[in-house]
């Protein structure tokens, strides 16, 4: 992965734990800051276990802190220089999922060993989305939810997220969309 996911796991483990066990996560792990360059390729094996050890550390169990890091990352990008990339993918959250694989295509032509999942919208009524996520790596369905729920927040709606596997080996996620009240 690369190391705007482990800017994203420090700041999150910051604002909720503090910068002492924050220093201690490192420690334990063997992290110094050669961890966190923002457009370098991290094998995952060291993102996996930076991720475990903030779990190990906040008392979270892996998946609903990995939901909670997929939601929190939606606004850390959003905040970043990736920002104005998510603004121009779309007005509304069908449109941003449509468009996930043409913005990760963008990711990926400067950073070339970036690994980055497949998004496919394979139905759509406007109230209920079947989204097939395709990835290499495995156990972050978890992250998927959360990112589609952070995406949800970023255009007022809410809903139910329904992973299930898929004959290919990826997963489709069933997304029942239900608008917020302004």
């Amino acid at each position: 992965m690369y190391g705007m996911i482990h800017q994203a796991a420090r700041k999150m483990a910051i604002e909720s734990m503090g910068e002492a066990r924050w220093r201690d996560i490192l420690a334990e792990i063997g992290f110094d800051e050669e961890h966190f360059i923002s457009a370098r390729h991290y094998d995952d094996a060291a993102t996996f276990a930076l991720v475990g050890a903030v779990s190990k550390a906040s008392g979270i169990a892996m998946d609903p802190l990995l939901e909670a890091f997929g939601r929190y990352w939606i606004g850390f990008a959003a905040a970043s220089s990736y920002g104005r990339m998510l603004d121009m993918a779309g007005e509304t959250f069908e449109e941003l999922i449509e468009s996930l694989d043409r913005m990760h295509a963008s990711i990926k032509s400067t950073m070339p060993e970036a690994n980055m999942p497949g998004f496919e919208v394979i139905g759509s009524n406007g109230a209920t989305m079947e989204l097939r996520y395709s990835s290499d790596r495995t156990g972050l369905n978890s992250f998927v939810i959360g990112l589609l729920k952070g995406l949800m927040d970023r255009f007022g709606e809410a809903g139910e997220i329904t992973p299930r596997a898929a004959s290919d080996g990826g997963v489709v996620f069933s997304i029942a969309r239900e608008m917020r009240a302004a």
